[in-house]
């Protein structure tokens, strides 16, 4: 594809220049393919395209230290090298790289900013979050499904700022919070009135006269939104349509003047066999079918929600849809650069290229070993005003993070073969934690999503666990719930995880309950076996069973848990009762047994 190719040229052009080059001068080398040389940002020759930078990122979760993790990323002779990345006041100066290549610029996410953050940002509501993307130069936020994690009016603070206290935290605990200075954007978020929760739109113009260009921008999250976020955060708000929210501003914009729209959401796809952050093998995702119904009039995709980072000339998957798509992964590991060319003659775009930049940060010790930096991409240097920043907060977080909590005999790794939607022996061993905190309201099996397990944990060299990393793992602090359900209901809400209405998502389980499924049959019947303890599930039973007040109230899809009977709430949240688990036998063994059996994959 074109799009392909261009990154392709472009990077490995900067594979061979950033070791003999500053980091301004690399970064320029990611345009390689862009415009003519005479077309240079900033010219200003009448009947010249006009160009504008925009910097791009989503899914930042509140990442304010470097999250050891790593980008996979090609190492110049057909392999990939792992290059450890993110960190905010890396970030920062990865962003001023990018930034200081265009006079004209705006700075933009794609949702989740917040929520589902490291332990510094969330213990403090995430306000260090807001704080570091004020200080980065942040315009635009779309609202993602997890700023609705703590519900609207801890959200309005957010933007607005102040110390109202609307969840179990106090805020302001280290100073007073001003709030974001970006501007939210929520175009698909209605509330009762009818009208959207942030504004829908924005413009942003850049030179003047005939010089004068001017960019529009939409802002929204997924229709899923409900089925992520427990219903009391967003009692009262309904989530429309992304492509009919799209289709009905686009002329709204261009009447108010717009040359370029470009669509900020919640909403992306995923690499199917490649994982190159500038590619596009095979996209797949909700992103697809979403585009796919666009009408004409829309250039520029900044997409976000899956973690996956691309970059597509999405014209090359559906010609009707010229549209450049982009996703820059998570945690602020990787920066978009988006170039458009923009003739101010005739108000459109006349070019447009992107490449994702790798945030290379400091190394460290992974659940498969040692990430080290590397020369072949840039290392980025931590911009001092925001290291200093993070520091206040990660400083004060400290008593918190680095208590004792236990031993483990080992890493602790989600996911089965690559699979994130599986929980493996890190989702074992989450269950098994969260059965042992309910025993006494009489549970016999305990499940808990893979997607909510956000970090692998990983003990120090004598086997020590800290606050901070189980936290890491499990940053919602989610109360227990044990209901009983019928062997009948069992089945039918593990068969959720497979129906295709939601994410594919096999819940993970304590020890003695094992299920197996069938990718190959239809939805409904794809759980195919259930025993406890060796003895078949009797369909007429009753189990008493765990879950997180996230899936009792139906998140992710599982809608069923919402129907079970006699709920008791555990006196320990999820994270307490890992805490208490991993502090009863150490150290704790990892759990490595297959409790989730695949029979035949999805066909």
């Amino acid at each position: 594809m074109r799009g392909a190719a261009c990154s392709v040229r472009a990077h490995m052009t900067f594979l061979h220049s950033w070791r003999r080059l500053a980091a301004a001068a690399a970064i320029a080398t990611l345009a390689s393919c862009a415009a003519p040389a005479s077309h240079v940002a900033g010219a200003s020759v009448a009947g010249e395209p006009v160009t504008v930078g925009i910097v791009a990122i989503n899914d930042f979760h509140g990442a304010l230290e470097p999250p050891k993790a790593f980008v996979p990323a090609p190492d110049g002779d057909g392999g990939t090298v792992p290059v450890p990345a993110g960190g905010a006041a890396w970030l920062a100066s990865a962003i001023d790289a990018v930034r200081n290549r265009y006079p004209n610029h705006l700075t933009v996410s794609a949702g989740d900013l917040i929520s589902a953050s490291q332990l510094a940002s969330s213990i403090y509501l995430d306000e260090p979050a807001i704080g570091v993307a004020n200080r980065i130069g942040l315009d635009f936020n779309a609202v993602g499904n997890h700023e609705f994690d703590r519900g609207r009016d801890e959200l309005l603070r957010m933007q607005r700022g102040g110390c109202a206290q609307h969840t179990s935290r106090k805020p302001c605990q280290i100073e007073r919070f001003a709030g974001a200075k970006f501007r939210f954007l929520a175009a698909s978020t209605l509330t009762e009135n009818g009208g959207t929760l942030f504004p829908a739109t924005a413009l942003k113009s850049f030179g003047s006269g005939s010089r004068k260009v001017t960019i529009g921008l939409i802002g929204l999250t997924l229709r899923g939104t409900p089925q992520l976020v427990s219903p009391d955060g967003i009692r009262g708000l309904r989530f429309a349509d992304e492509t009919d929210t799209i289709n009905a501003l686009v002329p709204k914009l261009r009447a108010k003047g717009a040359d370029a729209v470009v669509v900020l959401i919640h909403q992306g796809g995923a690499q199917n066999g490649g994982n190159d952050p500038n590619a596009c093998v095979n996209l797949t995702g909700e992103i697809r079918p979403i585009l796919d119904r666009l009408r004409p009039g829309v250039d520029v995709v900044v997409s976000g929600h899956t973690h996956k980072a691309y970059v597509c000339d999405y014209g090359t998957i559906n010609p009707a849809e010229p549209i450049l798509l982009t996703s820059a992964g998570v945690y602020g590991e990787l920066v978009t650069d988006i170039r458009l060319e923009i003739d101010p003659a005739t108000h459109r775009v006349v070019a447009r290229q992107a490449h994702n930049v790798i945030v290379q940060s400091v190394p460290f010790t992974s659940a498969r070993g040692p990430i080290a930096t590397t020369t072949a991409y840039p290392q980025f240097q931590p911009r001092p005003d925001i290291a200093a920043y993070v520091r206040t907060y990660t400083d004060a977080a400290a008593r918190f993070a680095r208590r004792k909590v236990g031993t483990l005999a080992g890493p602790a790794s989600k996911g089965v073969d690559g699979e994130s939607n599986r929980g493996g022996p890190l989702g074992n061993l989450v269950a098994d934690a969260q059965l042992a905190a309910t025993r006494s309201a009489g549970a016999q099996i305990a499940l808990t999503n893979p997607f909510g397990i956000r970090a692998p944990l990983v003990p120090a060299a004598d086997g020590t666990l800290t606050f901070g990393d189980i936290f890491a793992v499990q940053p919602f602090t989610n109360a227990l719930v044990t209901e009983t359900l019928s062997g009948a209901a069992l089945k039918a809400v593990l068969e959720q995880g497979l129906d295709g209405h939601a994410a594919r998502q096999l819940l993970a389980p304590s020890a003695g309950f094992v299920y197996r499924f069938d990718g190959a049959r239809p939805a409904g019947q794809r759980i195919v076996g259930m025993s406890l303890d060796g003895k078949p599930i009797d369909p007429a039973a009753r189990y008493r069973v765990t879950v997180n007040s996230f899936l009792a109230s139906g998140g992710d899809g599982f809608t069923g848990f919402t129907h079970g009977h006699d709920a008791a709430i555990a006196a320990l949240d999820d994270l307490g009762a890992l805490e208490a688990w991993l502090n009863a036998a150490p150290p704790r063994i990892v759990p490595q047994e297959e409790r989730v059996v695949e029979v035949r994959p999805t066909a």
